[in-house]
């Protein structure tokens, strides 16, 4: 069931964007050669803690940690560990949300580390203007095809492909909850959004074809090329005419 929020729910989910945003500027300012993802991690738990809230992925489905660290072709969900340590050219997707007030908000940036391919400066542009160039056609009565196929269009004419296997979600009470927001449809389907609904919206996008594998650790998924992918994702809320993004 979708749910439609009050705008005392929105106000408690804004100050839960705030701490994801700040912990996502924290990354940026932390991700360098060298550094372990368990570290960023830490990093990343402290600071949340710090805000007198919670970090939504630790624990949830038995998931050991507060970020999700994703390395070139891993998509998302990697898991932080002492053992990985940041390399010179690998882009870091780094997925996060925070519990406070009982409500949550998630959102994910990717990041370079040190200098980066030309190619994957690229992709890690084309997915992050791909969720702008859906948030343009949001707001209240749109169908949430409209959203997806905006995505897909515009990551397809940049040469990249969407992943299928992995889509966003509505977003509240509970980290997923209805409805699911796909990265790839069709115009003029699916549900109609309506005013004060909350959704993550999060493309991820492969440099090569859109499919994917799951790792024996139940959580990373990786490209099944070996290309790299990258993850841009921000929770927002449909207004009047068009929607507020809680998580910038």
């Amino acid at each position: 069931m979708i749910t439609i929020k009050t705008q005392n729910e929105i106000d408690k989910m804004r100050k839960a964007g705030l701490i994801v945003r700040d912990v996502l500027n924290i990354m940026g300012d932390n991700i360098k050669v060298g550094i372990t993802t368990k570290e960023l991690d830490k990093i990343a738990y402290e600071h949340i803690i710090s805000c007198g809230a919670y970090p939504s992925f630790f624990g949830y489905r038995g998931y050991p940690a507060s970020i999700c660290v994703s390395i070139d072709d891993e998509v998302v969900h990697g898991i932080p560990s002492p053992k990985r340590i940041l390399e010179e050219g690998q882009i870091v997707s780094i997925d996060v949300g925070a519990y406070i007030n009982g409500y949550h908000a998630d959102a994910a940036r990717t990041f370079e580390v040190g200098q980066v391919s030309a190619q994957n400066k690229k992709l890690i542009k084309v997915t992050e203007q791909s969720f702008f160039e859906g948030l343009k056609v949001l707001k209240d009565g749109v169908r949430l095809g409209d959203l997806s196929s905006a995505i897909q269009n515009y990551v397809e004419k940049a040469g990249f492909s969407v992943v299928r296997a992995l889509v966003g979600h509505g977003i509240g009470k509970q980290i997923h909850e209805d409805p699911s927001v796909p990265n790839f449809g069709t115009a003029g389907k699916g549900v109609r959004l309506a005013q004060n609904m909350t959704i993550a919206i999060e493309p991820m996008v492969n440099m090569g074809g859109h499919e994917v594998e799951f790792c024996p650790d139940g959580w990373t998924v990786k490209t099944k090329d070996g290309l790299p992918s990258a993850h841009y994702e921000n929770t927002v809320v449909i207004t009047s005419d068009g929607a507020e993004i809680l998580t910038l």
